[in-house]
């Protein structure tokens, strides 16, 4: 197998974030070694949470300088221009925050779930070689739990049956050289037990804060795309009240924006730094419990290295051929002799046939291959997909952070806009007859009034001396008399047919049965409703 500086390259992405300026709080330079357990180095990365900080602090001072001169030259602007500008700077400003929310939340969810799947390999890493040491740790245990116990009390009782024998007693004390041979080899192995707690207590830690990482960030993004919903539907509404929420929603999401930049930004630098030399991180934390020949062994896994626990390993197989020639012997030439001493001699036959087995097992275990795999996945699910998705978060604060901004500069002057339309609204004059306001009273007193049109005239036409001109002039008759009358004068409704005597506007189109009965009037008639009524 090849050594896994060839499978493992660290990516582009994490040399770049490497070669940040690592600064402590007193702005001195640093080493830009991963060191976690270091003041200085720590203090390097919240360094970087300051400067996101500082970028937060110059957006919004940046706003308020800009709500500040919209305040401030809100007097000097012109009213027509004023609002040909506003409208158009609102909605390029409500297009432009929308589609880069959008792609921000895309972005977002993308960063999220790659951060998560990098994060899960490295756990389900740590879970596998976990796994792999406490195996070994239970081969190593339960060898020497038999050895010490279950083959000392056998080779008692056949010491006592062979006790006539010299050369059987002399072949159990050779085996029992054998067994502490075996002993001493197992307790020769590093402390599995230690290492196996740390790497569980690492991956329950990492699987517990990540879990609540994803939460937050999905939270967060929810939170985004139902702010800029949210004020979209304010703009589109012009709802002051709603606007004016999402503003201060805004803001809030800003600071959040602008803190999960540095975040982010803090934990890709670090866990680059750790990219970038894994190897040489991993023997300097492992050097006061594991020897650095076994580490560099997993490390690398080179089949030019030589196998830290080969010897050990073959003596344990040697041993143990040993004993099982020395009980072959004894069952071939003291059974006969010393038939009592069957059952324990095929004890510990059985007890070697299961150490036997053990050690195949704890061989493999102890290859290089499986525990070198699970440290690769564990660097390239951190390494590539873990700091390629906090990459992505980073970029998808960024783009929040300027999408909010865009909507807290539309916001003010959209509520501006509306603010200006109700006031000229309120500022129309309740006697305009294009007021739709006027119409809807004028509508309301015609009911009651003594209103007559020229059509009430024309249905009693039958007595010349029985038309009185009306009480008041027609002013603004609603559209429903327009209509409701127009069957009188030929059921087509594109004819007038209510003249428009006294109201100041241009000659209406007018049915053949109106002409007629205007023809049909008198001069007196005529003369009362003045010259506005000739076509």
């Amino acid at each position: 197998m090849s050594s896994a500086r060839v499978d493992y390259i660290a990516p582009w992405w994490t040399y770049w974030l490497h070669q940040f300026p690592h600064v402590n709080l007193r702005f001195q330079p640093l080493d830009h070694t991963f060191k976690p357990q270091e003041e200085n180095y720590q203090q390097s990365l919240i360094f970087l949470g300051c400067v996101a900080a500082a970028g937060l602090g110059v957006n919004l001072l940046g706003l308020a300088i800009y709500l500040s001169c919209l305040c401030c030259c809100r007097k000097d602007e012109e009213e027509e221009e004023s609002k040909k500008s506003n409208s158009c700077c609102v909605t390029w400003a409500a297009v432009a925050a929308g589609l880069i929310c959008c792609v921000a939340v895309g972005v977002g969810f993308y960063g999220n779930s790659e951060t998560n799947d990098g994060v899960y390999q490295l756990t389900y890493s740590l879970y596998n070689a976990n796994h792999t040491l406490a195996g070994v740790d239970s081969l190593v245990t339960g060898t020497m739990g038999g050895m010490q116990s279950g083959l000392n009390e056998h080779l008692s009782r056949l010491g006592e049956i062979f006790a006539a024998r010299g050369d059987f007693v002399q072949t159990l004390q050779f085996m029992q050289q054998m067994s502490d041979n075996i002993i001493k080899q197992l307790l020769g192995l590093p402390d599995w037990e230690k290492a196996k707690v740390d790497l569980a207590a690492i991956a329950d830690q990492t699987a517990y804060v990540e879990y609540y990482r994803w939460l937050t960030y999905l939270l967060i993004l929810i939170l985004d795309l139902i702010i800029c919903l949210a004020a979209c539907l304010g703009l589109a509404k012009q709802s002051r009240w709603l606007l004016t929420t999402m503003m201060v929603f805004g803001v809030l999401t800003l600071i959040l924006s602008w803190a999960s930049l540095g975040a982010d930004m803090a934990t890709a630098v670090g866990t680059s730094d750790f990219c970038v030399a894994p190897d040489k991180f991993l023997m300097n934390q492992t050097k006061d419990v594991i020897s650095s020949d076994i580490v560099h062994y997993y490390l690398y896994c080179s089949q030019t290295l030589p196998n830290p626990f080969q010897q050990s390993l073959t003596v344990f197989q040697r041993s143990l051929t040993t004993m099982q020639i020395q009980i072959q012997g004894l069952l071939q030439f003291a059974v006969p002799l010393f038939p009592t001493a069957e059952r324990d001699l095929l004890s510990i036959q059985h007890l070697l046939n299961n150490s036997e087995a053990s050690l195949h097992q704890l061989t493999a275990l102890l290859d290089c291959r499986g525990l070198n795999k699970d440290y690769l996945d564990a660097l390239i699910g951190v390494c590539y997909d873990g700091v390629e998705g906090l990459l992505y978060l980073c970029l998808f604060s960024l783009l929040a952070a300027c999408a909010f901004s865009v909507m807290l500069c539309a916001i003010p002057r959209a509520w501006r806009q509306i603010a200006n339309r109700d006031r000229d609204y309120d500022d129309i004059d309740d006697g305009d007859p294009f007021n739709p306001q006027s119409r809807r009273i004028t509508s309301h007193h015609s009911h009651q009034g003594n209103m007559h049109s020229f059509c009430s005239y024309s249905s009693s036409m039958g007595s010349q001396t029985s038309l009185h001109p009306p009480t008041q002039a027609v002013s603004n008759a609603p559209l429903s008399e327009y209509m409701n009358q127009s069957a009188l004068f030929g059921g087509n409704p594109r004819y007038e047919n209510v003249p428009l005597i006294g109201r100041g506007s241009p000659p209406p189109s007018y049915s053949p049965t109106m002409r007629a009965t205007y023809l049909s009037m008198t001069k007196d008639q005529i003369r009362h409703f003045g010259e506005d009524f000739r076509a």
